[in-house]
């Protein structure tokens, strides 16, 4: 095994340096030797992707598509993410000139950030949030700014978004808002949408919409920040949630031509294109899957009702999730101790896994993410487990 040479083990990116593993990811690593433990930690759906679509990819390997495609996503996939945004949002995007297929909502997301952001400018970043952003962020030399919503319903208003616009100047150049929220499950409705697009309008700042999650909204129609603001709108969504392809890494962004122009440009360089296999089964799944994500979204949504359920009767204080498949319970006052502390003990002594609240942001201390996107017999497990470990931290206070 080679040694790194002294002569070069300083060389490194002063933006890289400071970064560790993901908060999620090293929790969840930290705990997932506990003998026993019954885990709740997560985003990884437990469906399998459809039939139809893996049949999909196979079908592409077995012609032989293994080919460079297109840089910015194979033409059928594209005509169907246009024809998906219309018809389920009413967002209207040309598929040739407005869209880019990428290796996922992740990526669509740094290649956002690399191609708007200089050194030192500024992205507003409503926590708690899925920690990437900030590190994303960071990576490409930005500064984010967390806008704590943990006393407005983990939603960011008209008033604090505009108060810390007026407070950080000129610098901000984008608002990254993402529903239903992980790890909060909030979604926003049309009215508080407009509310806050009439703040950003013709101010020189983009709206980072990540929407990965909405096909998973319970109730009320997932309602997209591009149809309320789509001059200034960068839309990020993907497959992976939907149509549990996670593993297939699909995702894409849809904004303006002068963005996408700009945007390709950083994604053929760092990308060059994704998967043949993988982008003829988002085909396939956006064409003719439109109902896949049915049975799932009943499914979360029984999950859901239990844990929330459960969680009111022990006594947690916690936000009805709208969508995605998290719950986020505060922990009580008498328990006085840190969200780390708090889930390494209920998994050393519980044998519970959950994700401590810090790990989205400032603002998610005092609470912990549980993941819903497991069997049901694991979520009434963990429940029993979660009561009986918090009577027990309770009595000793």
């Amino acid at each position: 095994m080679p040694e790194l040479s002294k002569s070069v083990e300083n060389i490194e990116n002063e933006l890289v340096k400071p970064f560790g593993e993901n908060k999620i990811l090293a929790f969840n690593s930290k705990i997932v030797g506990i003998p026993g433990i019954v885990k709740l930690t997560l985003g990884e759906p437990d469906f399998n992707v459809p039939e139809h679509a893996k049949q999909a990819a196979i079908k592409s390997i077995e012609e032989n598509q293994s080919h460079y495609t297109p840089q910015r996503g194979i033409p059928g996939l594209r005509d169907a993410i246009s024809n998906y945004l219309a018809t389920d949002y009413g967002v209207k995007y040309d598929p040739n000139t407005e869209i880019i297929v990428t290796i996922g909502a992740t990526e669509a997301l740094f290649t956002s950030l690399y191609t708007i952001l200089n050194p030192g400018e500024k992205v507003i970043v409503p926590t708690p949030t899925f920690s990437m952003y900030m590190d994303d962020i960071n990576l490409v030399g930005g500064i984010p700014v967390e806008v704590d919503t943990s006393k407005d319903g983990f939603k960011i208003t008209p008033e604090k978004l505009n108060k810390v616009i007026d407070q950080e100047g000129s610098d901000v150049k984008a608002l990254i808002i993402n529903y239903p929220g992980n790890p909060t499950g909030v979604i926003y409705t049309k009215d508080e949408l407009e509310a806050l697009a009439d703040v950003v309008r013709d101010k020189g700042i983009y709206v980072i919409s990540d929407e990965i999650y909405s096909q998973l909204v319970y109730g009320e129609k997932h309602v997209s920040f591009a149809s309320v603001l789509p001059g200034q709108t960068i839309l990020i969504n993907g497959l992976s949630k939907s149509h549990a392809m996670t593993g297939y890494r699909i995702g894409y962004m849809a904004a303006p031509k002068g963005f996408i122009d700009q945007a390709a440009n950083v994604h053929t360089l760092t990308i060059t294109c994704p998967s043949n296999p993988a982008q003829f089964a988002a085909e396939e799944a956006l064409k003719n899957g439109h109902d896949d994500p049915v049975e799932m979204r009943r499914t979360y949504e029984e999950r859901r009702d239990f844990i929330v359920d459960a969680l009111n009767k022990m006594g947690y204080e916690t936000v009805n999730p709208e969508g995605a498949f998290y719950v986020f319970p505060k922990i009580p006052t008498e328990i006085n101790m840190s969200s780390e502390d708090f889930c390494y003990k209920l998994g050393k002594d519980g044998k519970v896994g959950v994700i401590p609240g810090d790990a989205f942001g400032d603002a998610g201390e005092g609470y912990f993410r549980i993941s819903y996107a497991t069997s049901m017999a694991d979520i009434k497990e963990g429940m029993k487990r979660l009561a009986e470990f918090t009577d027990k931290l309770l009595q000793k206070n």
